[in-house]
């Protein structure tokens, strides 16, 4: 059992009431490396009350807790005034911490940690995710893609067959079921033609204009939406061009548009759905572990419902759709398209406000 926290006395009070403001989570930590004082930013980013953490020792706060305690007894043995680096605390059946941590120490013998999320390294490490589980969905996708269609072939020349079978017997009547069998096929079929076509197409490289990718979106989908639904566009024409494939990112745009024109329908029935085109440039971005000068922003924004929760992580999978009726193919094509151009989709979601944000590297 742990012991109750020491009282403190008024002028630590008063000390530590100031680091109670502070937006970055704080710990102060006595030369045991025992945790004396944590503020309430860091209750909140260890997920643990005050009095839960006082008085325990950093190696059983943290499975690498004895990595911090060592950067602890630095400080008080005066080897640096403070030290600033990026570290990793491994939580027992938690998520790491990915944290830029400043250590000093206080002219009371102990050590103040500061720990602020890492937030370039949280991206980075979903980005890779993201990465991974594209990977597997494509490799999942052609695969499975093959092994349909073959018998699916084969069931589709067999239906044929046994119409023609049936006329001559003059059991024509019977040949709505074929017709069934053989529509069903062709759907299929279509459907396996969508899974296999980033792999099939070509990637024909030239001159891209965003704009111009952009502004043949907004046609296209006004064309099909042409009342209740306005299309505003928020560009940065200083934007270069690039090299790409343009009909690749005309899909990819299209069929982020086109679901955020569907998942308009009751704000389109009521005349206000919006949806922006926003572009910018984007400076010092890291793509899948590649670090660029500068990077395409293209933002795809709606004022829509918003994704359901239980979607949200899950919505460039194949085959996962938030819409009655949907291939849920979309966006995983979109990714599909924007990976091999060596870029990112992001997507940020609540009631009321959904941003897709693709991001592309720029000369």
């Amino acid at each position: 059992m742990n012991p109750l926290p020491l009282p403190a006395a008024p002028a630590a009070e008063a000390r530590l009431a100031g680091l109670d403001l502070l937006a970055s989570s704080v710990l102060l930590v006595d030369a045991d490396a025992r945790v004396r004082y944590a503020n309430p930013a860091a209750e909140n980013l260890l997920d643990a009350s005050l009095k839960s953490l006082s008085r325990q020792k950093l190696t059983e706060l943290f499975a690498n807790g004895e990595e911090l305690a060592a950067l602890c007894r630095q400080a008080l043995a005066h080897k640096w005034a403070d030290l600033r680096q990026d570290l990793t605390l491994l939580r027992p059946g938690r998520e790491p911490l990915h944290v830029h941590l400043t250590v000093s120490a206080t002219l009371e013998a102990e050590v103040l940690l500061e720990l602020r999320e890492n937030v370039q390294q949280l991206k980075l490490d979903r980005e890779e995710r993201i990465l991974d589980h594209s990977q597997a969905n494509k490799e999942l996708i052609r695969n499975l893609a093959h092994e349909i269609k073959n018998p699916l072939g084969g069931i589709r020349g067999a239906a044929q067959l046994l119409e023609l079978e049936l006329a001559a017997r003059d059991l024509g009547a019977l040949s709505e079921y074929t017709q069934v069998v053989i529509k069903e096929a062709d759907r299929l079929q279509t459907l396996v033609d969508r899974l296999l076509a980033p792999h099939r197409r070509p990637h024909i490289v030239g001159d891209v204009n965003i704009h111009e990718v952009c502004e043949r979106v907004r046609s296209l989908v006004l064309a099909e939406f042409p009342h209740g639904l306005a299309i505003r566009r928020d560009y940065d024409a200083s934007l270069p061009e690039f090299r790409g494939d343009k009909e690749q990112l005309i899909q990819a745009v299209l069929n982020i548009v086109h679901n955020a024109a569907q998942a308009l329908a009751g704000r389109i029935g009521q005349g206000d759905a919006e949806i922006v085109l926003r572009t910018r440039v984007a400076r010092q971005v890291t793509l899948a572990k590649v670090r660029y000068g500068l990077a395409l922003d293209l933002h795809i924004i709606d004022n829509g419902p918003g994704i359901a929760p239980e979607i949200r992580d899950r919505i460039f999978y194949p085959l996962v759709s938030g819409r009655e009726g949907g291939s849920g193919l979309g966006l995983t094509l979109a990714q599909t398209f924007v990976q091999q151009h060596l870029g990112v989709i992001e997507c940020e979601s609540q009631p009321g406000l959904t941003d897709f944000r693709i991001l592309l590297p720029l000369p």
